[in-house]
């Protein structure tokens, strides 16, 4: 049986905004934020079998709208969360400029193992979590799959798809880096794939064409 699972990316947040705040798992998304929440809902043509969303706040702030369109509806919350390689106390009151220079370390250090001061994740545990993902994909009953997540963990999991690496290492990790940098992502945009009963995997462009602001065709 062939799947399809939309990849969502969150509107856009308060960090995104490289305005200051908490928690990794606190950005709230901005009043834009929440305008392409509701675009986002307005792009599905057929009702989701499943909903997932992940635990931080904006992701699941951006499934809202989605859900109240379809309710009722199976939700569910699996960990698809942000890839929160820094220590969670640098977020509390700063923006993203400010930490910049702290994840610029991070990445010229490049050790998969390191949990940074000891509460970040490592990129060892990030690509855990995008196998088991996969995994749960891969096991779910349903046909049609909407997922609200987030940027650097779902570039993870395109590149763990076109490049063949499942181990995470120095060098899988600098190949990853490369790749999402190079990769733009919009908030708010959906990744549309289809699992095929063969094994194959199809993938969309990243689609924001639900997404008027992103077109020019409302002012910002």
């Amino acid at each position: 049986m062939s799947k399809e699972v939309w990849f969502i990316r969150h509107g856009e947040s308060v960090s995104n905004a490289n305005l200051p705040t908490t928690h990794p798992a606190a950005s709230e998304l901005t009043a834009k934020g929440h305008r392409e929440a509701e675009y986002v809902a307005q792009a599905f043509t057929r009702k989701p079998d499943l909903i997932v969303v992940s635990p931080y706040i904006r992701a699941r702030q951006t499934a809202v709208p989605t859900i109240n369109r379809f309710n009722p509806i199976p939700v569910a919350e699996w960990p698809i969360h942000e890839f929160s390689y820094l220590h969670p106390d640098r977020y509390d009151g700063t923006t993203g400029e400010q930490r910049w220079p702290a994840a610029r370390d991070y990445w010229h250090r490049m050790d998969p193992l390191e949990k940074e001061d000891g509460e970040g994740e490592s990129f060892i545990e990030m690509m855990t979590r995008v196998r088991e993902m996969d995994e749960q994909i891969s096991n779910a009953s349903e046909s049609f799959i909407a997922m609200f997540s987030h940027g650097l963990f779902l570039r993870a999991y395109l590149w763990m798809h076109l490049s063949g690496f499942r181990e995470a290492n120095s060098h899988t990790m600098e190949r990853y880096l490369n790749f999402s940098r190079g990769l733009a992502m919009p908030n708010a945009s959906i990744l549309k794939t289809r699992f095929e009963a063969d094994g194959r995997i199809l993938l969309s462009p990243f689609d924001t064409n639900h997404i008027p602001e992103k077109l020019g065709l409302v002012d910002e």
